[in-house]
Formats: C-alpha cells, sequence, structure tokens
C-alpha cells in the first residue's frame, strides 16, 4: 500500500517514512502543502497522512481541494487540540483526527483501521518488463518462456507483483505468505527468495527481485 505523508517538520516526516517502511508500506513525504496536493492529485495513494499546519497551504485547504478530485482517505495529524479543530478536519472529509505528540502504535492502529475500509481489487495479471503473471491460471513466463514454480514461489512472487515498488519486509512476506511470524534466526524468506530468484533472474540480465540490505525485497523494472 501506498501512503503519502504530507509533513513540514522534516524529522517527525522521516521518522513516520522509516516506520511505515518497517512495516511494509510504500511511503513518499511531501514538506509543504502545494506539494503534497500535487502529489496525491497526480498519483494514486491508498491513504494520506497529514499535518494540519502547513506553508502555504494549510491541512484544511489541502484536504478542501483533495475531496472534490477524489476519494483518498486522510488522517490528520495536529498539535491542535481544541473540539472545533477536530471537528473541522472530519467536516472538510478527513477520516480521522490524531493529535500530536502521537504514538506510533496508535497511528499505526488508526492507518490500518482506514485501510481496511479502502476496496481492494486484485488483478488477474501482472506485466513487469517480460516477467508476466497470470493469477488464475497461476502460470508465470518470462520471454516467452514457462517457468514452473511451486506454491509457495508462486504466492511469494504474487505478493511481490502485487506490491511492486515496494520493499516487503521478511516479517511482512513471513506473515502473509506462510502465515507465521518472523523470526530473525529463522531463514525461511531468504532461501524462498533465493529459489525464486533462480528461476525468475537467473537466465536474464535485467534483474526484477532485488534487495534492500537489512530491510526486505521488492520486485521492480530497474532498467
Amino acid at each position: 500500500m501506498r501512503i503519502l505523508i504530507i509533513e513540514d517538520d522534516r524529522l517527525t516526516g522521516e521518522y513516520l517514512m522509516k516506520g511505515l517502511t518497517e512495516a511494509g508500506y510504500h511511503s513518499e513525504l511531501a514538506i509543504s502543502g502545494k506539494d503534497g496536493l500535487y502529489l496525491a492529485l497526480d498519483n494514486e495513494y491508498d491513504a494520506v497522512i497529514l499535518d494540519v499546519m502547513l506553508p502555504d497551504l494549510d491541512g484544511w485547504q489541502v484536504i478542501d481541494m483533495l475531496r472534490r478530485a477524489k476519494p483518498v482517505p486522510v488522517l490528520c495529524l495536529s498539535a491542535r487540540v481544541a473540539v472545533s479543530d477536530r471537528i473541522r478536519g472530519l467536516e472538510l472529509g478527513a477520516e480521522d483526527y490524531l493529535i500530536k505528540p502521537f504514538s506510533f502504535t496508535e497511528l499505526m492502529l488508526r492507518l490500518k483501521n482506514l485501510l481496511r475500509k479502502v476496496p481492494h481489487r486484485e488483478l488477474d495479471s501482472y506485466h513487469i518488463s517480460d516477467l508476466s503473471i497470470d493469477v488464475l491460471r497461476r502460470s508465470v513466463e518470462r520471454g516467452g518462456k514457462d517457468i514452473v514454480l511451486t506454491a509457495k514461489e508462486f504466492a511469494l512472487l504474487h505478493l511481490l507483483a502485487e506490491r511492486r515498488g515496494e520493499v516487503l519486509t521478511r516479517s511482512v512476506i513471513a506473515s502473509t505468505v506462510w502465515g507465521i511470524n518472523f523470526d530473525s534466526d529463522t531463514n525461511v524468506v531468504d532461501v524462498a527468495v533465493k529459489r525464486l530468484r533462480d528461476k525468475i533472474d537467473r537466465d536474464f540480465s535485467n534483474k526484477l527481485i532485488h534487495t534492500l540490505r537489512g530491510v526486505g525485497y521488492i520486485l521492480e523494472d530497474r532498467q
């Protein structure tokens, strides 16, 4: 899932980005209302985390203009504690309002609650470079060549393709593909990714499965 953070305090923004990345989300940061609104209107995000007190355009203006264009869920962050401010944000169309300073754990719980309400449509097929994945037939081709995968290998590739462009942590992969909590002493994810790479990337110069050291794995065409 893609999350847009609109926060003029860079330290807070980077803190949020780090936490979201570790939780398996792809996030982007804008440090002004104008930049944030431009990104929100020009791209597709699953949710927006929005600071209210911003330079140029404040959070209220961003929500108002965003609501006229698309229905992306908005979680407001603000040091304004007055009930009237919270009511204003909700009346303008924000789904939730969290007061600073905040607990990251609470923010994640609120964000997940928002995301549960977002309709999710799974694609029937994926195409990344010369890699084709047919979900319904559970078949994979690359460069016109059939690639035979085990059930778990297909589930892993499907997850990477479904969230292509996002860095997925080992814990996210383990819980989604195997339904287990990730143990740092267990190398099941690394072994599975290595086997999948041998089948998907080994015979091709354009590698599609990449490692972000210390974080996780990502499927994307970097050429």
